[in-house]
């Protein structure tokens, strides 16, 4: 029989492993009773202060993520690791592969590992990730790592989610470079160079600092760049030192605390409101028969969203939004 969900949100507010580990999973598999979960969870939970790390495949993330997360450890911090893992063909579960490389944060009692599936999550990979941090914040943890499994859409959303943006790339993939031109450079805090030993690393970082020069629609201040050898602990000190000086100044950005809640909210109302109208179409019939006039030709897609769309935009009215505030 499954625990209730008071026993495993008691649980986590009082430090049980077990209880977080469950409470993780249920909520990720988006169990009846969840929302009411991560009400109680927000109810006594803080503010997490959120790290993301990006970057191309074959960066090192995974090992420069443990070994941040051991250095903040070694300050007397806790820290949770959520690695985003790639996703099983078989199971569709994580493939627990960067847990391999994190083998000294995976056995400190101060670090706390979850993987999690890029097609696990089956509330959307970002507001999954946004859950398990807030779980981990209520649960005790100081810092929260998010690092991701390379640098796609999902993972770019993911990595929003954070307080603090860490892109890596290394010398000798040009494509990685590239990488960071396609989207990101927007949302990095900070570049990190990483294997830093290979030779052209200080190439990387005039490309860098080339592309930030020549970025001139950018806000505030310019993103650092730092290079590092996360398997010789090259750098990792500076590098942390670095992020808590952020971190700390971040505390203070209302303005960047405000966009980030507003597309977290507008995020979920969207997926809450696709699923409701699936649910209501699918169970009803509507989708079906509209499917089939599409095929036979009766109608076209645009119609049908025609003829659809004014009851949800019904529900949805500036009157329903009113009565939020009376």
């Amino acid at each position: 029989m499954l625990e209730s969900w008071q026993k495993l949100v008691d649980g986590v507010k009082e430090g049980r492993i077990i209880s977080l580990a469950k409470c993780i999973t249920r909520v990720e598999n988006r169990e009846p009773g969840w929302k009411d979960a991560m009400k109680a969870i927000c109810a006594e939970a803080g503010t997490p202060r959120v790290i993301g790390i990006t970057g191309p495949p074959g960066a090192g993330k995974s090992t420069l993520t443990g070994k941040i997360a051991s250095c903040f450890s070694a300050k007397g911090l806790q820290v949770g690791i959520i690695a985003i893992d790639p996703s099983s063909p078989f199971s569709g579960g994580a493939l627990l592969g960067d847990r391999l490389r994190m083998s000294e944060a995976f056995s400190d009692s101060n670090i706390y590992i979850r993987s999690m599936a890029t097609r696990g999550a089956l509330g959307g990979l970002c507001q999954a990730a946004r859950d398990v941090a807030r779980i981990m914040d209520a649960f005790g943890k100081d810092i929260i790592i998010i690092e991701t499994v390379g640098v796609g859409q999902d993972e770019i959303e993911v990595v929003k989610a954070a307080d603090l943006v860490a892109v890596v790339s290394v010398p000798g993939q040009g494509d990685g470079v590239q990488a960071i031109k396609a989207g990101i450079m927007e949302i990095a805090d900070i570049f990190v160079v990483n294997k830093a030993d290979r030779e052209d690393a200080d190439v990387v970082v005039a490309d860098i600092e080339g592309m930030l020069n020549m970025t001139c629609e950018r806000s505030g201040p310019t993103p650092s760049v730092i290079k590092t050898t996360a398997l010789e602990n090259e750098g990792i000190n500076d590098l942390v030192e670095l992020m808590t000086q952020l971190l700390d100044d971040q505390h203070q950005d209302r303005q960047r605390d405000e966009l980030r809640v507003k597309d977290e909210l507008l995020l979920f109302i969207e997926r809450e409101i696709s699923r409701h109208v699936t649910e209501v179409f699918g169970n009803s019939g509507v989708l079906e028969r509209a499917v089939q006039d599409i095929l036979s030709r009766n109608s076209n897609l645009y119609s049908v969203v025609d003829t659809l769309l004014p009851g949800v935009e019904n529900a949805i009215s500036k009157e329903c939004a009113k009565e939020y505030y009376s």
